[in-house]
């Protein structure tokens, strides 16, 4: 992706950090000489190996997608997890009142992973412990979490025969924080102050505020 050098993020525990908190991802595969696109939820494993330093992503796919056998193996596959974006109008800028030189833009955070994908056909164990670890990583917050031992014994097994496990050994990993740092102070402070007053209306504003105010204090 465009890389401008002031919204680069490469520090692996902020990217890991934001496929954690946004773990649905646009994988892009190459199949049939098209490129496909399908959102699919993943599970992070950081765990590191000679092989693989920067982690694992893991997921399932049903059995009827054919992505899982259709990709072509000889290229690498794109994961693009998104984090918040909001449009920020020119008249939260300071410098507007000033000389009117302003144009509204868009804030977005993203981090892009690519790797090799291979298929775990047949490898329930593979299988049984990446819907234990992705169910565990959404539910443990909750009061009173699920789990998948939960079901009947019998259910998980038939519904697992309809899913087919992937993974993609992380072999580049970058990320983009597009959060209003090219702007002055001053600029930024109306950003978060006008992102903060149209929260309520505006999805994802109250995050984007919190991460231009990270952002900026980060760089101080």
């Amino acid at each position: 992706m465009y890389q401008p050098k002031q919204f680069e993020v490469s520090d692996a525990d902020t990217l890991q950090a934001a496929m954690r908190a946004h773990p649905l991802g646009t994988l892009v595969t190459l199949q049939d000489g098209e490129l496909v696109a399908d959102e699919i939820p993943f599970f992070y494993d950081p765990t590191p190996s000679a092989e693989h330093p920067k982690g694992v992503l893991k997921a399932h796919v049903a059995r009827a997608n054919p992505l899982w056998h259709r990709h072509d193996a000889a290229h690498r596959v794109l994961v693009v997890f998104k984090g918040p974006q909001a449009y920020v109008s020119p008249s939260w800028y300071a410098t507007k009142a000033e000389h009117g030189k302003a144009v509204p833009t868009w804030n977005y955070i993203v981090v892009q992973a690519s790797g090799r994908l291979t298929h775990k056909d047949g490898d329930n164990a593979w299988l049984r412990a990446q819907l234990d670890a992705m169910t565990r990583s959404q539910e443990d917050q909750r009061p009173a979490p699920w789990a998948v031992s939960d079901a009947p014994a019998d259910y998980i097994a038939q519904t697992m025969k309809a899913i087919v496990g992937i993974e993609i050994p992380i072999d580049t990993l970058s990320g983009k924080w597009k959060v209003s740092q090219n702007q002055p102070a001053a600029n930024r402070e109306g950003v978060v102050r006008g992102l903060t007053e149209t929260a309520h209306g505006l999805s994802g504003a109250a995050a984007m505020a919190e991460a231009v105010r990270d952002r900026s204090d980060s760089n101080l």
